[in-house]
């Protein structure tokens, strides 16, 4: 059997721990604070459908658990390379890691044509210690469609969503990425295998490079940023240039950008993960979302005077209600 760990089991890493453990498979994760204690005493409990589920997961520290086969990342971009020393452990030459986060990964070159080819992303590898830590070849795609908040310590609730698309840099189809999608079908969720994961990474990332910053900065929804002519301009003009940048590395867009924005307004009064993260005085995920789009505009040579204007304000922003925390 697999050894598996979920490395930052909050709400998503949370979710698919206790649906591994409810369906059979052993799981380890690594917490930290209330949330470990509380689970550590009571479970992992996860609401869902209207079910209550209670799980027990193995809570370890990393240096007590060793190399894994599977090790799922589900922590903000920007919490990675700080806990790379709690990483180490758990990632030994036969590893898989999958790199469920929001925003550009840091092994996205891998395997992209030349220039391109394992050129280092500096906005979210700025010292290039996560890819050593974290070998490109040794990672597997995963983009997370899920929605889940911790209502408590070691208690999640399961919102909406259940896709966790996987995919191989290089597109091949292998033993690993069968393995652990089997394994999450087993647990009762959707785990297709992608032949181009790059295309559904870009597909997420349009709207969040735009419709995040642009919350981040107003304080709107995602209802009032798409009805207002104003602001939906914006992330229109931000989306297309994302659109460019994406195409000439290659990728291809299965959907346009009208349904995209439509999508969007569908959600409702919803506010976006970085305007809840400047709420509540956390670091926000801007470098994952826009400034690796606006990084990779420069090594295509596409002008992208909108993206990183508001990349600037976003980035001024967030810094201001730090310095003042």
């Amino acid at each position: 059997m697999s050894r598996i760990c979920v490395f930052g089991a909050g709400a998503i890493g949370g979710l698919v721990a206790a649906r591994l453990q409810a369906a059979g498979t052993d799981v380890s994760i690594v917490a930290r604070g209330p949330h470990r204690a509380a689970i550590e005493a009571n479970g992992l409990i996860l609401l869902s459908g209207g079910e209550r589920i209670v799980t027990r997961p193995r809570v370890a520290d990393a240096a007590d658990l060793g190399p894994q086969d599977y090790v799922l990342i589900t922590l903000k971009a920007q919490g990675i390379e700080p806990a790379l020393p709690q990483l180490r452990p758990l990632i030994g030459p036969a590893t898989t890691i999958i790199a469920a986060i929001n925003g550009m990964p840091w092994w996205y070159t891998h395997g992209l044509p030349a220039p391109f080819t394992d050129r280092r992303i500096t906005a979210v590898d700025p010292t290039g210690a996560v890819t050593q830590a974290l070998p490109p070849g040794q990672t597997l795609g995963c983009v997370v469609y899920p929605a889940a908040e911790i209502l408590e310590p070691g208690v999640i609730n399961h919102t909406y969503g259940d896709r966790f698309v996987l995919g191989e840099p290089d597109g091949t189809r292998t033993d690993r990425a069968e393995t652990i999608s089997r394994a999450l079908i087993a647990a009762g969720l959707k785990a297709p295998l992608r032949p181009r994961i790059r295309d559904d990474i870009w597909v997420k990332l349009w709207g969040n490079m735009a419709f995040n910053p642009i919350s981040a900065l107003t304080g709107a929804t995602l209802d009032r940023i798409t009805a207002d002519p104003g602001t939906s301009a914006v992330a229109r003009a931000m989306m297309a240039e994302g659109q460019a940048i994406a195409e000439a590395l290659g990728a291809r867009f299965s959907i346009d950008l009208d349904k995209r924005i439509a999508g969007a307004a569908e959600v409702g009064a919803h506010k976006t993960s970085m305007l809840q993260d400047l709420e509540r005085g956390r670091p926000i995920e801007i470098e994952a979302l826009l400034g690796a789009v606006v990084e990779l505009a420069s090594w295509v040579e596409i002008p992208v005077p909108i993206s990183t204007t508001i990349l600037a304000l976003t980035r001024q922003r967030a810094q201001m209600l730090t310095s003042h925390l």
